[in-house]
């Protein structure tokens, strides 16, 4: 019997996955291909958590980044060997190892107040200052540049200089280097998310937007730039007069396959361990998105599933998405039930029974309007993976899309949210007259109602 290997659950380090030698790999390495061939100066991928963002951000590092050490140029060449990208012609293979490299990941700026989340920040800055340490420090002729690059290596910058240090640190390694750079942002949205719903939104918007800006506005340094986030942050909110920003979010046809998997590399990890007969169960559970043209599964999802069944075969499939962040959006949404007037309701209860919706898009929004209307609301669901789109149509120059729930999992989430809701709400009529008011089956009213 051929020896299955282990799915790299919960692992976004390419080097880690490749060098183990044993983890299965989805090979995504056509990515670099496309990168090159649409040559945007700034690109931002705008997918739901958990669809492979991080994974691709430490692909792309590992295939451009110069170390100025020839045993470890050999080491990351060694990576993609076997893969996609190496078949693709001499013209990418010669990028391989061309550029000074930037790469940032703020996906653990998930703190209660702004100086916990600005020091989080700056100490994830400060880990990129020091990897590039050995190499710049000793080649900046600039005294000045020389003691700034090492207070902000040592924690000890200023406010200032922490908000252009992304800039500041292209500028150094462009002289260290005598090449453009390239910068890699992973999840730029998480800080402003959690700043919002911790109530400091203005202060962490505004940090964001002078780092950003200053390293990604005319600053001649980087060769080209690539972000990823859950959610197309307006250009007038983070990326002002940013105008070299290409926004590909789930809407986009263009590098629709990279994040998520498509039906051919489920079939092939399903047949790879032994679960073909699983194939139903996997497309009603963890399937559904449609990314551009493309019809997309849940990565995340589909790799705990297979790693489970391969333990268990009688394991049932459960709502492993569900359970990897607190489901917030959700929940603000069915907390609206109590102020609405029954359309909403109406609405959520159609959806949930298999229905469709249909809703004007707006891509540009912020986090602090995300419940200014219903609309946005809506938009959020959809831009972060809670509803999936099932076609688009134009309305005078606004595009509608109709939108469903993708999937089992999907649909839990909302069931789960709804029941704990009616619990909740059943709690204080109780308190109130002391009776209960329920279904036939002990259930509370609309939940019966409610497929699940």
């Amino acid at each position: 019997m051929k020896l299955q290997k282990p799915l790299a659950v919960g692992i976004d380090d390419f080097e880690k996955i490749i060098t183990k030698g044993y983890y299965y790999y989805v090979d995504k390495t056509l990515l670099i291909k496309e990168l090159l061939d649409k040559k945007g100066e700034v690109t931002l991928f705008t997918r739901p958590r958990h669809f492979g963002k991080t994974l691709s951000l430490s692909m792309l590092r590992y295939f451009f980044e110069a170390t100025g050490d020839e045993e470890k140029r050999r080491h990351n060449r060694a990576l993609f060997s076997g893969l996609v990208i190496e078949r693709a012609g001499e013209d990418y293979l010669k990028e391989m190892g061309q550029y000074p490299v930037i790469c940032v990941t703020l996906k653990s700026t998930k703190q209660r107040n702004y100086s916990e989340a600005s020091a989080c920040l700056k100490e994830a800055l400060a880990e990129e200052f020091v990897r590039h340490e050995p190499r710049v420090v000793g080649r900046l002729l600039n005294l000045e540049d020389r003691d700034k690059y090492m207070r902000i290596r040592k924690r000890r910058g200023t406010d200032n200089e922490y908000l252009t240090s992304l800039a500041f640190l292209s500028r150094c390694l462009f002289e260290a280097y005598q090449k453009k750079c390239i910068i890699l942002i992973d999840e730029y949205d998480v800080p402003l998310e959690n700043a919002y719903y911790a109530g400091f939104y203005e202060q962490m918007s505004g940090l964001a937007r002078s780092l950003f800006e200053s390293a990604l506005k005319s600053n001649p340094c980087p060769e080209f730039a690539v972000i990823t986030g859950c959610l197309r942050i307006s250009r007038e909110s983070i990326f002002t007069g940013l105008n070299n920003l290409a926004i590909l979010s789930i809407m986009s046809n263009d590098f629709d396959e990279y994040f998520g998997f498509v039906q051919d590399e489920v079939d092939a990890i399903l047949e790879e361990y032994n679960l073909c007969n699983c194939q139903v169960s996997v497309k009603q559970w963890y399937d559904g998105y449609l990314f551009g043209k493309k019809e997309i599964y849940n990565p995340w999802s589909i790799l705990c599933y297979v790693r489970d069944h391969v333990i268990d075969r009688e394991t049932l499939p459960v709502p492993f998405w569900a359970n990897t962040s607190s489901n917030s959006v959700v929940r603000d949404l069915v907390e609206r039930l109590n102020d609405d007037e029954g359309e909403l309701l109406r609405q959520l209860e159609y959806l949930m029974n298999g229905g469709t919706i249909e809703k004007a898009v707006h891509e540009d929004i912020t986090y602090d309007s995300i419940y200014d209307s219903e609309d946005n609301l809506w938009n959020f669901l959809f831009f972060t993976g809670y509803l999936k789109k099932v076609s688009v149509c134009l309305a005078g120059e606004m595009p509608y899309v109709t939108l469903a729930i993708p999937n089992r999992e999907v649909s839990y989430i909302y069931s789960n949210t709804i029941h704990h809701w009616f619990e909740k709400k059943q709690r204080g009529f109780c308190a109130k007259t002391e009776s209960t008011v329920s279904s036939p089956t002990g259930k509370p009213a609309l939940a019966g109602r409610i497929l699940f």
